[in-house]
């Protein structure tokens, strides 16, 4: 059996909407100026942004869950964004598609801010 890294994402309504017409299976790719794929590592973490910044950007925000294979997750870097507990998985965009090829199961909304 696949041993699995949890993480979790938050999201703004449009990228949410890119993730539904995969059937809940994958990420879109990044914009021009989105250089990295950036999942977190916490819940806590996902629902200070989706809270705190998707909210007043676009009104609502997303927080999301899903499951990747941690072998393959393993050759990217955990970068601290801040405090202890504010860990980023930084994936280039080039590399998204191949990401997305280890995500196992689909990708859930657990929370909404509005």
């Amino acid at each position: 059996m696949t041993q699995t890294l949890t993480l979790w994402r938050p999201t703004g309504p449009k990228e949410l909407e890119l993730v539904q017409a995969t059937g809940w299976r994958r990420w879109p790719p990044r914009l021009p100026d989105q250089p990295i794929f950036y999942p977190v590592l916490n819940e806590d973490y996902a629902v200070r942004i989706a809270r705190d910044w998707n909210v007043p950007a676009s009104g609502v925000g997303y927080v999301t869950r899903f499951e990747v294979d941690a072998a393959f997750a393993a050759r990217y870097p955990v970068r601290q964004a801040g405090g202890d507990t504010i860990l980023e998985l930084w994936v280039p965009a080039e590399e998204l598609e191949e990401f997305n090829d280890h995500i196992v199961g689909t990708i859930e909304v657990v929370r909404e801010f509005r």
